[in-house]
């Protein structure tokens, strides 16, 4: 899974990835739909919906003639869970170092009440 959630990551990296990731957020689209409101061609798009698509970011089904992508809600639940345990372990490192220096400056001021 961490290969995964790497590849997910990587494919994000892009920015216009991202913007096709957070369009694909309002709603399904096809190619031609996304490439209207990027600076890119269709077939680039194409390109990067590929690798969007190889992250496990979205997925696509035939409608007519068309292909229609939308995100993939397994791919965000794998994008989420890494974040929330990157966030929480954060948060948590960051607590063990408040309390430590609490600690230590807790140690300095009674110290220096003893002293005096």
């Amino acid at each position: 899974m961490k290969a995964y959630r790497h590849a997910a990551l990587d494919a994000l990296g892009d920015p216009t990835r991202r913007a096709i990731f957070e369009r694909l957020g309002e709603g399904p689209c096809s190619v031609a739909e996304l490439a209207e409101g990027l600076p890119v061609s269709r077939p680039a798009v194409s390109q990067h919906l590929k690798v969007l698509k190889a992250a496990g970011l979205v997925t696509d089904a035939a409608v007519g003639t068309r292909r229609v992508y939308r995100l993939n809600p397994p791919g965000i639940d794998g994008l989420r869970e890494y974040f929330t345990q990157f966030w929480s372990t954060a948060m948590s490192a960051f607590q063990d170092e408040v309390n430590r220096q609490v600690a230590t400056e807790r140690a300095a001021d009674t110290s220096a009440k003893e002293k005096s």
